[in-house]
């Protein structure tokens, strides 16, 4: 097999992997907290802290594991992250007590960081300009996927064995990694210059050029953290707010919403090929999930299939995240890319803590759905912002430093 297309195709099978661990949590959230003893109301806020404290660890593992890329290669990433969270899935299936949950929730997380950005990175640096966003749709829209069969474990089987089968799929993927190469742009400038800085996360907050591109990135991506964190997470409390007529499962919310996650991506990739720009494509899901989010709070009384169907249409607007992902990768040289790459993503999956604050604080004064309806008008607005001051890269060479 060609060596670029086995990369696709391990990178695509890591971020399968990775969102099945990632997600599994927001599926067995509730029997998994049920079952350790908790109550309706400690369900859901010891749920928000325990994704709260997955997702800062998120935010630290992307720092490490995305410094790690640049310094030591894209290849060393993908094998320590994977090992990590496979491992810290696995013990999370033997959890007795709230601190273990959060104590291995939060390792996890640090190992879940590495997986996408290594994999755009890689792959990214492999493909020829024009068709980079081909391979970046298919890492993305297969990885995603990873969501529905976590959905299918957790709907057929105890919530321990999910995350046991989990971390089983990591350590199998591990014998993959082995036949693949690393990228000949970073071996390059390995090779070319010890002078160069590989890794120096410190430098995107020295230069004002490098900030700005760093934080515009993460405003663009965090409307998906909003749907995915806030909305779906807490799909059976906002169904209950909006009288939905039947009892509504957090799991097939995930399902349905990741559904839509899929299509959306594989579309939004496409489009971008055709359109030759990634900004155009962005701002039009982003107009859509503005759309989205209004209809969903103005739709009350449904039965379940019509809210689930909901969840898969605010899922698929929010499925420009290949190409944010994308031009993450894009924006910067070959010594600072997998920095920005990997840690990037993170930083909007840690964008959920502030998000899920601002959600909290609002809820005791203006009730669940006024609050869920500012906090993600307020994400957008910024989102919005973000990518009018980031610049297109459909056309960027790869191939230099910062």
């Amino acid at each position: 097999m060609n060596k670029t297309y086995f990369a696709i195709l391990v990178a695509a099978l890591g971020y399968f992997v990775d969102i099945y661990d990632l997600i599994l949590f927001s599926i067995v959230r509730v029997p998994s907290l049920k079952s350790l003893g908790l109550n309706e109301a400690q369900v859901t806020s010891q749920g928000l802290f325990l994704l709260n404290v997955q997702m800062a660890g998120m935010l630290i593992g992307g720092i490490l594991f995305g410094i790690l890329g640049d310094r030591k290669g894209r290849l060393s990433v993908l094998f320590g992250s994977i090992f990590l969270y496979s491992l810290a899935n696995i013990l999370n299936g033997f959890v007795q007590t709230i601190e273990q949950y959060t104590i291995l929730r939060f390792i996890a997380g640090i190992g879940l960081a590495g997986e996408l950005g290594a994999g755009i990175t890689l792959v990214a640096e492999m493909m020829p300009k024009e068709k980079r966003g081909y391979g970046t749709t298919i890492i993305s829209a297969v990885g995603i996927s990873g969501a529905l069969l976590a959905w299918w474990m957790a709907s057929k089987f105890d919530w321990r064995v999910a995350y046991f089968v989990g971390g089983g799929m990591g350590f199998m993927l591990l014998f993959l990694r082995v036949g693949v190469l690393e990228s000949g742009m970073f071996e390059s400038l390995k090779k070319s210059s010890h002078s160069i800085k590989r890794g120096h996360f410190l430098s995107l907050f020295t230069q004002r050029s490098k900030l700005r591109r760093f934080v515009n990135g993460i405003l663009i991506g965090s409307p998906l953290w909003y749907v995915i964190g806030i909305l779906i997470t807490l799909s059976p409390e906002f169904a209950k707010a909006l009288l939905t007529v039947d009892a509504i499962d957090a799991g097939k919310s995930v399902f349905y919403s990741y559904t839509g996650l899929v299509f959306g991506d594989i579309l939004a990739g496409l489009i971008s090929q055709k359109l030759r720009s990634r900004k155009k494509v962005i701002f039009i899901f982003l107009v859509a999930t503005t759309l989205a989010i209004i209809t969903f709070f103005r739709m009350t009384g449904l039965s379940a299939d019509q809210f689930y169907f909901m969840t898969f249409i605010l899922g698929f607007c929010v499925g420009y995240w290949v190409l944010f992902v994308t031009v993450a990768a894009e924006q910067f040289g070959t010594n600072l890319r997998s920095t920005v790459a990997t840690s990037t993503p993170n930083f909007v999956r840690g964008s959920l803590v502030a998000i899920s604050l601002l959600f909290t604080s609002l809820k005791p004064s203006i009730g669940i759905l006024s609050a869920g309806l500012y906090t993600g008008l307020i994400t957008l607005g910024l989102s919005f912002l973000g990518l009018y001051f980031i610049d297109e890269t459909f056309h960027k060479d790869l191939d230099y430093t910062e």
